[in-house]
């Protein structure tokens, strides 16, 4: 039977989790509120044609409509985390969110 002190089965240690020594060549980087915002951003300018498929580097054909749910969960997630964020984290989520908009207008309005 395991330590119910030792960390649940699967669960990354704390290296693991980005919370130790850096992560080892090939590993995914640890997740934090603006790792997450940054993912969900390249998403959508994947979506827009922006960012290129990482294993083909092609880009993709655009997608205005799936670009367009991404952002729009970004702007829900914002509502919601508002009075919530650090000052960094209010800074970054709404330099992607005005970055995605723009871009977004330049997609459509082609």
């Amino acid at each position: 039977m395991a330590d119910s002190n030792s960390e649940p089965q699967g669960a990354p240690s704390s290296e693991e989790s980005g919370k130790g020594s850096p992560n080892p060549p090939g590993a995914l980087p640890g997740i934090d509120f603006s790792t997450f915002l940054l993912s969900l951003s390249t998403s959508a300018l994947y979506h827009m044609g922006v960012v290129l498929h990482p294993e083909s580097g092609e880009a993709a054909d655009p997608n205005p409509m799936l670009a367009r749910q991404t952002i729009d969960t970004l702007e829900m997630l914002h509502g919601k985390t508002r009075g919530n964020l650090d000052d960094e984290e209010k800074k970054l989520f709404e330099g992607l969110l005005y970055e995605l908009r723009m871009r977004f207008v330049e997609l459509t309005t082609e």
